[in-house]
C-alpha cells in the first residue's frame, strides 16, 4: 500500500504543478473569465477543484464538504493548494482506505476530476489571448512534499512554439 500511496500523493503534486503552471501570470481579469454557454470561469473551476478534492478527504474524516466562493480568484487558489495538503495528509496518515473507497476510485474520480479541470484552465487561458507556454512534463519538478501555489519553473520547456502569441 505504501508505493500506492506514493503514487497517489505524487499524483497529487502533479495536480498542484499543472494547475500552477495554468494560472501563474495570468492577466488581471482572467479568474473571472467567461467564455460564455454557461462554461465555469477560472475562479469557479479552482473552486470546484477544491470542493472534489475536498470530497474526497471526508472519506477520511467523515461529514461534508461544499466550499463557499471566496472574494478573489488568488483566495480561491490559496484555498486549492491548502486542500492538497490536507487530503495528502490524511491519504499518507490513514491506516486503511476506508470501506468502499478504493485508491483506484481516488484516482478515477476526485483526482482525475482535479486534472481534468487543471487543463480546462490551460484552455481557458488560451481562449482569454494568454496561452500557457508547452513544456516536457516528464522532465518536471514535480513533487508531492510540494502542494503549495510555489511551483518551481517549467525544467524543459518547448523551445518551438509555433502558435506563441506575437
Amino acid at each position: 500500500m505504501d508505493d500506492v500511496r506514493s503514487l497517489l500523493s505524487h499524483f497529487l503534486g502533479a495536480i498542484a504543478y499543472r494547475t500552477q503552471k495554468a494560472v501563474r501570470g495570468a492577466p488581471e481579469g482572467f479568474g473571472d473569465f467567461s467564455p460564455g454557454n454557461q462554461v465555469r470561469s477560472p475562479k469557479e473551476l479552482v473552486r470546484h477543484m477544491t470542493s472534489v478534492l475536498g470530497y474526497a478527504r471526508t472519506f477520511f474524516i467523515g461529514g461534508n464538504y461544499w466550499p463557499d466562493p471566496l472574494e478573489t480568484f488568488d483566495e480561491e487558489i490559496g484555498r486549492f493548494h491548502e486542500m492538497l495538503a490536507l487530503l495528502n495528509t490524511e491519504l499518507l496518515a490513514a491506516r486503511d482506505f476506508p470501506k468502499g473507497f478504493t485508491p483506484e476510485k481516488l484516482l478515477q474520480g476526485p483526482m482525475a476530476d482535479a486534472m481534468t479541470h487543471a487543463g480546462q484552465l490551460a484552455m481557458l487561458r488560451r481562449l482569454y489571448g494568454d496561452p500557457v507556454p508547452p513544456e516536457n512534463f516528464i522532465s518536471a519538478e514535480v513533487s508531492a512534499a510540494n502542494l503549495t501555489a510555489e511551483q518551481p519553473a517549467p525544467a524543459a520547456p518547448d523551445e518551438v512554439w509555433p502558435e506563441r502569441p506575437r
